[in-house]
């Protein structure tokens, strides 16, 4: 007899919930099969069986993934990372230990799927950078949006805020990025033989005296690409304590940069992906301060 997941047949029966209120549902306890409470949207259901959704009843606790979405569908989870929390590992004999992302997304994908839940981030952000992560749901949507990313099909923009005011109020950063990876550190290659091609868009959105708030939008992404490029500009991020050491603090507790907003083709189904995360309260009210002393 035919079976299928319990999302998928609760979106069959309910077209016009989205795959968030869907996962939602079930997390809460608030869908029954055959009349008991189903919590794992990965459980098969055959044709006869009796699925039913009530959003009046009483939710219960739900998973832990203790982030906020951004977006989500049965493949695809974008997530608001606050500073402060690793991406992935710093090594692999840590997984177990280190409070990350992906060991977040783990344990949520295998409470929605059971054993076989899996989880995978498609690209990273620095531990004191907040905003966008992306994250695949299924070893096909992993494949398949880490290839997308490798050939630069993420749009990705970044609010920052950096020492001094750039002579221009917006530009292009062409340097490659070195291979070199040495004492948590990368450089600016001489050539390109030593590295590889990054570029880095900027725009001024605010000035303030001393420090200026910048759009940044990526072309590619390259480990610490921002955060080099605008050291080679001139401008370093406000908080940056390896590649602007003593800058920005006490004002800046950590580096001041936010991967406000995400944009790319669903790796299985081609659709775009979109996602903002708001500015967070720490950068919004350095902003707010600064601009109230300029």
């Amino acid at each position: 007899m035919p079976r299928e997941r319990l999302d998928r047949r609760l979106r069959a029966l309910h077209p016009d919930l989205s795959w968030t209120r869907i996962r939602n549902g079930i997390e809460r306890g608030q869908v029954t099969v055959n009349g008991e409470i189903a919590r794992d949207a990965g459980q098969e259901v055959a044709a006869p069986d009796q699925v039913q959704f009530d959003p009046s009843r009483r939710a219960l606790s739900q998973a832990r993934l203790g982030l906020v979405r951004l977006y989500e569908d049965q493949d695809i989870l974008v997530i608001d990372k606050p500073a402060g929390l690793l991406s992935v590992p710093t090594h692999p004999d840590l997984k177990a230990s280190e409070e990350t992302v992906l060991r977040r997304a783990q344990e949520y994908a295998r409470y929605l799927q059971g054993r076989t839940g899996y989880a995978g981030v498609l690209h990273r952000l620095d531990r004191d950078t907040s905003g966008a992560l992306a994250i695949a749901l299924s070893r096909d949507a992993h494949r398949a949006g880490r290839e997308l990313f490798a050939t630069h099909d993420f749009d990705r923009w970044y609010l920052a805020v950096v020492q001094g005011v750039p002579s221009r109020e917006s530009g292009t950063i062409d340097a490659p990025i070195s291979n070199a990876y040495v004492s948590g550190r990368r450089y600016i290659a001489r050539d390109e033989d030593e590295g590889r091609p990054a570029v880095t868009h900027y725009h001024v959105r605010e000035t303030y005296r001393g420090a200026t708030l910048l759009e940044l939008r990526l072309e590619t992404g390259r480990q610490h690409q921002i955060r080099l490029h605008l050291q080679a500009l001139g401008h370093p991020l406000l908080g940056d304590k390896v590649y602007a050491e003593g800058v920005g603090r006490p004002r800046a507790r950590r580096q001041m940069l936010h991967a406000w907003r995400l944009s790319f083709p669903h790796p299985l189904n081609r659709d775009v992906v979109s996602a903002e995360a708001p500015i967070p309260r720490d950068f919004a009210k350095l902003c707010v301060d600064m601009a109230r002393h300029s």
